[in-house]
């Protein structure tokens, strides 16, 4: 799933290619794509698009006094439709402009779950937004402490909880993780003073080395070509230590991790029922 630097490298490309461009028409190609009944789509015809922004996992794009939130979920791409076919292949939405040009969000595979909402107003006070948790490239050591202590559970999950900090997914989880040297299942109330700086340290060296990747490009990347030293890197050498890379899998993910860097050298049960080492 796009995360924080996927995302607002993104918005910044959107920003560029089609601020001041008025609405057409938005047109939903799937039923299930619109998550929102009021105010009515039509409302957006003929105002032009003031920002693209990034909040969370998140695309706005703001008409005015009103804004389209967008979330990909796991497949989906918000991209120039360049054919604009009446039925597009995986076509979920279609934003079509005055001047001829048209946005698509697609989806690839089957579940079809990426959605668009429309809201009046400070987009920030309602669904979806309102209930994420702060920006994590916004937030300072010290806030991030209280955070950590108020959660108690382990460090992975509280990374990737929208609802506590918003923006990241597994592959920056891992990421961190392994940076901080700290294992995936610390528990976030019992971390260090050190442990907690080194943390803050790592979501922000790992958060600008991905947006400084994604900037260079001139589309969203694939998940397999962003930048990590574990993640996706299972049974390859760490980078620093040369131990293999392992992972703890569920049926829907995995968590990569060094266990000479990150546990002590302990290796972590590889099921979702064991007590975990820390």
């Amino acid at each position: 799933m796009p995360e924080l630097p996927e995302l607002q490298a993104h918005a910044e490309r959107l920003q560029t290619a089609y601020k001041g461009a008025a609405l057409a028409e938005f047109l939903p190609l799937m039923f299930t794509v619109l998550k929102t009944v009021e105010p009515p789509t039509s409302a957006a015809n003929g105002k032009r698009l003031t920002s693209a922004k990034r909040r969370g996992k998140f695309l706005l794009l703001v008409f005015d006094e009103l804004s389209f939130v967008v979330h990909l979920m796991q497949g989906g791409r918000l991209q120039p439709d360049l054919r604009d076919a009446p039925r597009p292949r995986k076509g979920m939405a279609r934003w079509r402009f005055d001047d001829g040009r048209s946005l698509l969000l697609s989806e690839a595979g089957n579940e079809r779950r990426a959605g668009v909402w429309i809201v009046e107003g400070d987009a920030q006070q309602s669904d979806p937004i309102q209930r994420l948790g702060p920006d994590v490239d916004q937030i300072g050591l010290d806030e991030l402490m209280v955070l950590l202590a108020g959660a108690s559970m382990q460090l992975h999950r509280f990374l990737r909880d929208q609802r506590l900090v918003a923006g990241l997914g597994r592959r920056l989880a891992n990421e961190i993780c392994f940076r901080a040297q700290l294992s995936p299942y610390s528990n976030t109330a019992k971390l260090t003073q050190n442990e907690a700086e080194r943390l803050h340290q790592a979501i922000g060296a790992c958060i600008a080395e991905s947006l400084t990747f994604e900037r260079a490009r001139d589309n969203m990347s694939a998940s397999n070509e962003r930048p990590g030293a574990v993640h996706n890197r299972v049974g390859t050498p760490c980078p620093v230590c040369g131990d293999v890379i392992r992972a703890v899998t569920f049926s829907r993910y995995s968590i990569s991790y060094c266990a000479t860097c990150q546990t002590g050298g302990k290796v972590l049960a590889d099921n979702t029922t064991s007590r975990f080492l820390k």
